[in-house]
């Protein structure tokens, strides 16, 4: 049996990953995260895999902040443990541009499509795809994603970095599940049907 490709990401009501300013002004994506909530029902995605996808971007900002997080004593469990799996996951980073991956456990491909490929074929769990608009996208035009999981934040940014842009293929899927969570945000999980 293969591996299932899962994308995971927080969007705006009007679709957006990263506002207008980049990621520097997402105070919006922090405080989501930050929520009891949201780190209750991530943990429910990020259990079931064993290798993580992420682009450049994410990856550097995800290297930059959460190996402090898991050492600071005053982590919460929950975001402790999210903490050590980031550390441990296999880490495949999409970058034309990147040369170095110094996270342990993280590699560089320059050939996202043929290298998830060959994560599909290889034993293993879930491969999760982490908030990365520009790789969910490729995939999703490579036909290569089984679930997709995201947040819907109660925020309009009025531009930015869309999850799904205009000129993706045509796909179907079917709701797996839904749940509201008590800070307004409502996390969505389709199956490719």
């Amino acid at each position: 049996m293969s591996r299932r490709v899962v994308t995971w990401a927080s969007i705006s009501i009007d679709g957006y990953t990263s506002g207008p300013g980049g990621p520097e002004q997402d105070t919006w994506l922090y405080e989501h995260a930050t929520k009891k909530e949201s780190a209750e029902y991530f943990e429910g995605v990020w259990r079931g895999a064993d290798t993580a996808v992420l682009g450049r971007t994410n990856y550097e900002g995800f290297h930059a902040v959460w190996p402090g997080i898991t050492r600071d004593p005053a982590t919460d469990p929950r975001t402790r443990e999210l903490g050590r799996w980031l550390d441990s996951v296999e880490k495949v980073v999409a970058s034309r541009t990147l040369q170095e991956a110094p996270w342990e456990n993280s590699r560089i491909t320059r050939d996202l499509e043929g290298e998830v490929k060959r994560l599909i074929d290889e034993p293993g769990r879930d491969i999760l795809v982490l908030n990365s608009a520009s790789v969910i996208q490729a995939l999703l035009a490579a036909d290569l994603v089984d679930d997709v999981r995201f947040s819907v934040v109660p925020v309009i940014l009025g531009g930015g970095l869309r999850l799904f842009p205009e000129g993706l293929p045509s796909s179907r899927w079917t709701l797996a599940s839904s749940a509201a969570l008590a800070h307004g945000a409502v996390s969505l999980h389709y199956r490719r049907a």
